[in-house]
C-alpha cells in the first residue's frame, strides 16, 4: 500500500464526495478528510486556488488533484 499523504476536501450534502470517501476506504487508502462545510477556512483557501466545486483528492506524487468522483483517477491512487 502507498504510504503517500492523501487528502480529501468534501463538504456536507455531496453525494460525490460520500462515493469518494467510500471508494478510498473500500480500498484501505488512508486519507485525512477535511469539511468545508466545517471548516470555511479551507473553502476559502480552495476558491483561492481557483477550485470552485468537490470532492477534491490530493496527494504529494499527482501534479493535479482529482476532482469529482472518478473511479479510473481513484484507481491509480490504488495502486
Amino acid at each position: 500500500m502507498n504510504k503517500q499523504k492523501t487528502i480529501l476536501y468534501t463538504r456536507d450534502g455531496c453525494m460525490q464526495c460520500k462515493m469518494t470517501k467510500r471508494y478510498l476506504s473500500e480500498h484501505q487508502v488512508d486519507f485525512q478528510e477535511i469539511n468545508i462545510s466545517e471548516n470555511p477556512a479551507s473553502a476559502a483557501y480552495l476558491r483561492e486556488k481557483g477550485f470552485a466545486s468537490v470532492p477534491l483528492v490530493f496527494r504529494q506524487d499527482q501534479d493535479a488533484p482529482i476532482v469529482g468522483f472518478r473511479p479510473e483517477a481513484l484507481q491509480k491512487l490504488v495502486g
